[in-house]
């Protein structure tokens, strides 16, 4: 897990997307123009992805690296392989979907 202080700026950042979702929840509620309900859903994601990346730094800081300096070799194993794991799954969902002939 995070130190203190990344766990807390996670958890920041966890809180400006709540706060945005709920924004985009009035939007659909008020019946608003669509694209800036997409734009709003964009920055979202956007602020996702980096929540994402800040989680990764800590977990390669601390867990990976205490993983690949130990002398346990299957958990070094386990770890590389969620790694490959997280980074195969977020590779398949940003290919383009192919379209059936």
């Amino acid at each position: 897990m995070p130190d203190a202080k990344s766990k807390q700026e996670l958890l920041n950042r966890l809180r400006t997307i709540e706060g945005h979702i709920r924004g985009i929840q009035k939007m659909v509620d008020g019946d608003a123009y669509c694209i800036d309900v997409i734009t709003q859903t964009q920055a979202i994601q956007a602020a996702l992805e980096k929540f994402n990346a800040g989680l990764l730094e800590s977990h390669l800081s601390h867990c990976v690296t205490t993983a690949i300096q130990g002398s346990d070799a299957k958990e070094r194993e386990r770890v590389l392989g969620e790694l490959m794991t997280v980074f195969s799954h977020g590779a398949a969902r940003r290919a383009p979907a192919r379209r059936s002939k």
